[in-house]
């Protein structure tokens, strides 16, 4: 059995829910797909979201009290669903952005040592 190969674009497990609470955070409510796309461009285009994992996402952070949401109308004339980051979000959003720091910098300690 071979090793997987990391593809450009893989998300690193459970970063999606945090990327979106942060992509959120920046103010004002967005639809998914600019979500999605925020967070692809943010990146440098390395980051990809995928609309079978982003959507799942959002309802399962809405269905916890992180977002809100309420249907509108996008920029080119769609219906769509606008999420907005609640307190609750804020709050694990703070939380999630700790954890992650730690993590990355115990990795960063064992790939730099020698």
């Amino acid at each position: 059995m071979g090793e997987r190969e990391s593809k450009s674009g893989d998300l690193l497990q459970g970063t999606l829910d945090m990327l979106v609470l942060k992509t959120l955070s920046r103010g004002g409510s967005m639809h998914g797909y600019a979500i999605a796309e925020f967070i692809q461009m943010t990146s440098d285009e390395v980051l990809r979201v995928e609309e079978g994992a982003l959507y799942p996402a959002l309802h399962r952070l809405e269905l916890r009290g992180l977002l809100a949401s309420e249907w509108g109308v996008s920029e080119n004339n769609r219906r769509a669903k606008y999420y907005r980051l609640t307190a609750a979000g804020r709050k694990q959003l703070a939380a999630e952005t700790q954890h992650w720091g730690k993590m990355a910098g115990a990795i960063a300690r064992i790939l730099e040592s020698t």
